[in-house]
C-alpha cells in the first residue's frame, strides 16, 4: 500500500512594502494610542491577521463595536484595507460555517449563532 502525503501550500508572504506599512501604522498606534493596552495589542494582532485571513472572517471574529474601536486604535478601515478573503480564510472555522449555512451576513450579525466561530484550524 502506497502512502500519499498532502503537500501543504507555503506559508503566505507579505510583501516588503506591506510589511512596512503594517510596521508604520503599529508604530503609529503605539506612539498616539491612550488606553488599556490590553486593547492596543488586540488591535495590533487584528492587523496583524488582516491581510492572511481577510475582512470577511475578521467581521466573523469581532463584533462591530470591536471592530469599530480598533479601527480607531489603528486609524484604518478594516472593508478597505484588508482583502475581502485572504490564503488563510478557510482556516477559521466561524467563516467555514457562515459559507456552508448560506448566509454570511445574518452569521456576522449574531443571528445565527456559530460555535467556535473564533477558532482556526490547523492548515489542512
Amino acid at each position: 500500500m502506497t502512502k500519499v502525503t498532502k503537500i501543504r501550500s507555503p506559508m503566505p508572504q507579505i510583501p516588503d512594502n506591506r510589511s512596512l506599512e503594517l510596521s508604520l501604522i503599529a508604530q503609529k498606534a503605539m506612539y498616539e494610542y491612550k488606553g488599556s493596552i490590553d486593547e492596543l495589542q488586540k488591535a495590533i494582532g487584528m492587523l496583524m491577521t488582516g491581510d492572511v485571513f481577510g475582512w470577511r472572517v475578521l467581521l466573523i471574529m469581532h463584533n462591530k463595536r470591536t471592530i469599530r474601536k480598533y479601527e480607531e486604535i489603528l486609524g484604518i478601515q478594516v472593508k478597505e484595507f484588508f482583502p475581502e478573503l485572504g490564503p488563510y480564510s478557510h482556516r477559521s472555522v466561524g467563516y467555514e460555517v457562515a459559507i456552508k449555512l448560506g448566509n454570511f451576513w445574518k452569521a456576522v450579525s449574531g443571528d445565527i449563532p456559530i460555535d467556535n466561530r473564533r477558532e482556526i484550524t490547523k492548515e489542512g
